[in-house]
């Protein structure tokens, strides 16, 4: 058996790697386990959207809270990060979701969030790429886009400077009473373990309620001033967070290479990697619908990931049951990227017995745990 750490991280995407660099920075020895690369999972695959979201007022507060740590960085990131604050466009096609723009807007403002609603002039002069019959949206200024993986093995770099190790090729198989037992037969204990692993966390974790769900991107080429913020469709609300096999919906972003990121889709029960054209055909269509011209861009690349879902849209952070010492940090489905830092933040709180920011108790794992089997 090695030796043992404070804190053993198993996973080194983007929301393990928050947490090595805020453990780290607390003075703890750090140790991650990384299966593959850093960032290489569903980090990746994201699109990779600082975004305030409101479907709930846990919800809201773990976004607004980890939007804000994001910002706290910014200085410090490199610029191969490609942190913008482009802001998010939510755009309205009739005055039902106008409505919902005005409540969503009236949510936002009561609770310190700057928003601006537009009228359909002020989306045609914000976008004009976007079709004409559009009668309104919310602009929410201060959300931002960043490219993920860079920020993700950033923040590894940032966690190593302090003296964290990161093992990459490190095959985690069980955990015991004894440790993390990694595959070559190496048991590694620590004072505390965080399972960071997404959608896989069901290998080590068989009676969490906890759900892969694929997803699809595209990508085109170079088209520098095509798009200015990242657009979202009114009804992504109803499509991200329902419970529908499968969905479609317009999210598109501007990324800092004049590239327009293309989503958004959503599968259960698909289990490969593969692009599934009809879906990925129904994405772009719905792209199209809301950005005529996008029909006329080249698109280069498309590909897929699988984001970790729960019941009810939140993550699973803090004390696994049945285990003393052993942390989850998993369930954060498309706010993955959003959501690290604050569940960074919250994670190492707990361990330091510190009060949190904001509460902990709607993301405990406990909620979400079948009961074991005899």
């Amino acid at each position: 058996m090695s030796r043992g750490v404070d804190v053993l991280i198993i996973g080194a995407g983007i929301v393990g790697a928050a947490c090595a660099d805020a453990l780290s920075r607390e003075g703890m020895r750090v140790t991650v386990l990384e299966s593959a690369t850093a960032g290489s999972g569903a980090t990746a695959a994201g699109m990779g959207h600082i975004v305030v979201m409101d479907d709930s007022e846990a919800q809201f507060a773990l976004t607004r809270y980890s939007s804000e740590l994001w910002r706290e960085l910014v200085p410090e990131m490199p610029m191969e990060a490609e942190y913008e604050r482009r802001g998010t466009l939510w755009v309205a096609t009739n005055e039902v979701e106008m409505a919902a723009v005005h409540q969503k807007a009236e949510y936002y403002r009561q609770r310190g969030v700057s928003v601006e609603i537009l009228n359909q002039d002020d989306v045609r002069k914000a976008e004009p790429n976007l079709r004409d019959d559009l009668v309104g949206g919310l602009l929410v200024p201060d959300d931002a886009v960043l490219y993920a993986p860079v920020a993700a093995a950033w923040l590894l770099h940032r966690a190593e400077a302090r003296g964290a190790i990161v093992h990459y090729g490190a095959t985690v198989l069980k955990l015991s009473p004894d440790g993390v037992h990694v595959a070559g037969g190496e048991i590694i204990s620590a004072d505390y373990i965080i399972c960071v692993t997404g959608a896989s966390a069901t290998a080590l974790f068989p009676n969490l309620r906890l759900r892969p769900r694929k997803g699809h991107l595209a990508i085109t080429d170079r088209y520098p001033g095509f798009l200015r913020h990242q657009i979202v469709e009114l009804g992504y609300l109803t499509s991200a967070h329902g419970h529908a096999n499968e969905s479609v919906a317009f999210n598109v972003q501007p990324r800092a290479t004049g590239q327009i990121l293309i989503g958004s889709s959503r599968q259960y029960g698909e289990e490969g990697s593969q692009i599934d054209t009809p879906i990925l055909s129904r994405m772009l269509a719905r792209a199209i619908e809301y950005m005529p011209r996008l029909g006329s861009l080249s698109i280069i690349r498309a590909w897929t990931g699988f984001r970790a879902a729960t019941d009810d849209k939140l993550p699973l952070v803090g004390r696994a049951p049945g285990f003393s010492n052993v942390l989850l940090a998993t369930g954060h489905e498309g706010l993955g990227i959003t959501t690290s830092t604050g569940t960074a933040a919250l994670l190492t709180d707990f361990i330091l017995g510190r009060k949190p920011a904001i509460p902990l108790d709607p993301y405990l794992p406990s909620r979400a745990t079948e009961p074991a089997h005899a």
